[in-house]
């Protein structure tokens, strides 16, 4: 298997920072010695923080950041001084990646925006000081709270590729070609099953500066909901594209039992993906005549969206950039 920098899941231990405890300090002075309780609050502890930055890509940079611990709040301190909070972790994420607890599954962050901040773990609170306590019957009031601990578990993080459109296939269907003439993006491309390991992204300039983000996916074989081949690794990328853009060879055996291997596929990992919005592009279509064409045509339902294109000739190309567009923005609708 190649060696690749795409990390799409992460376990972490993570540990919020302690609350600081609060102070019990009385206050004395040359001419008042019981000036009364004067102690300070303890600092809240560090807490955990995702944030999400669409100049990341993968989780590759967490890779060897096994324990993430945030620092704790300091104790509060005479004249009624406040502790020091405890410094904040700041984890940075791409877009598209969800938070989970391990030992529940529970999910518990989705980071979709660039910019967007979610306390994961939240440090304790500070502990409040002896002055907090003083009444009227109680005057000088002998003790404190100690600060609240954090939290500590074992995490995960999980990406599901950000992408308008999501080329589905079998491998060598002809997906990373066409990924490498409609985008600036040069994906492995060989003449043997699984050349894509993992997700490749590009950009497909549309007209008036307009632009889509399309994704190279790995290539689905029978039994991938049950974990064969990529299997899961593969399949959770798909639930996140608006669009999925079928890629279905011209020299195929049998075109609609491809597509239906597909379609049972997804469904089996996931039912919702059926509610998806898609196209079937019929690859290496310069090896048809018109007459094979009106043939692969016929084998599928009339309101079935086609395009018959090819990445070697650049044939069909544009028809396949307007149906995309114009899916991707009945969608956004």
């Amino acid at each position: 298997m190649e060696k690749t920098n795409f990390i799409d899941y992460i376990r972490i231990f993570c540990r919020s920072g302690n609350g600081g405890a609060g102070s019990r300090h009385f206050m004395r002075t040359k001419f008042n010695p019981k000036a009364g309780p004067d102690g300070g609050n303890g600092g809240r502890g560090g807490h955990i923080i995702l944030k999400g930055n669409k100049q990341l890509w993968t989780l590759l940079h967490l890779r060897y950041y096994k324990n993430v611990i945030a620092e704790n709040g300091e104790g509060g301190n005479k004249n009624n001084r406040t502790g020091a909070d405890g410094q904040d972790i700041i984890i940075e994420v791409p877009l598209g990646t969800i938070a989970r607890d391990e030992e529940s599954g529970k999910m518990e962050a989705e980071i979709l925006e660039d910019g967007q901040e979610v306390i994961w773990l939240r440090g304790g609170k500070g502990g409040l000081g002896n002055a907090n306590f003083a009444t009227a019957t109680n005057q000088a009031p002998e003790y404190a709270q100690p600060g609240e601990p954090g939290v500590e578990a074992w995490k995960t993080l999980e990406l599901k590729v950000l992408a308008d459109v999501g080329l589905v296939g079998f491998p060598n269907a002809g997906k990373s070609t066409l990924l490498s003439v409609l985008t600036a993006a040069k994906p492995k491309i060989a003449d043997y099953a699984f050349t894509t390991l993992t997700p490749q992204l590009g950009m497909v300039e549309y007209r008036d500066g307009r632009s889509f983000c399309i994704a190279d996916l790995p290539g689905i074989i029978e039994g991938a909901a049950e974990g064969k081949g990529l299997g899961h690794r593969f399949l959770r990328h798909i639930e996140r594209n608006a669009v999925l853009l079928f890629v279905i060879p011209a020299d195929s055996n049998d075109h609609k039992k491809e597509f239906e291997v597909l379609l049972n596929e997804l469904e089996e990992y996931n039912p919702e993906l059926m509610q998806k919005e898609f196209l079937i592009a019929i690859s290496k279509s310069d090896l048809l005549d018109d007459e094979l064409k009106t043939a692969i045509r016929n084998e599928f339902d009339k309101e079935t969206r086609m395009v018959f294109i090819s990445s070697f000739t650049q044939k069909g190309l544009v028809e396949l950039k307007d149906l995309l567009w114009k899916t991707i923005n009945s969608q956004a609708d």
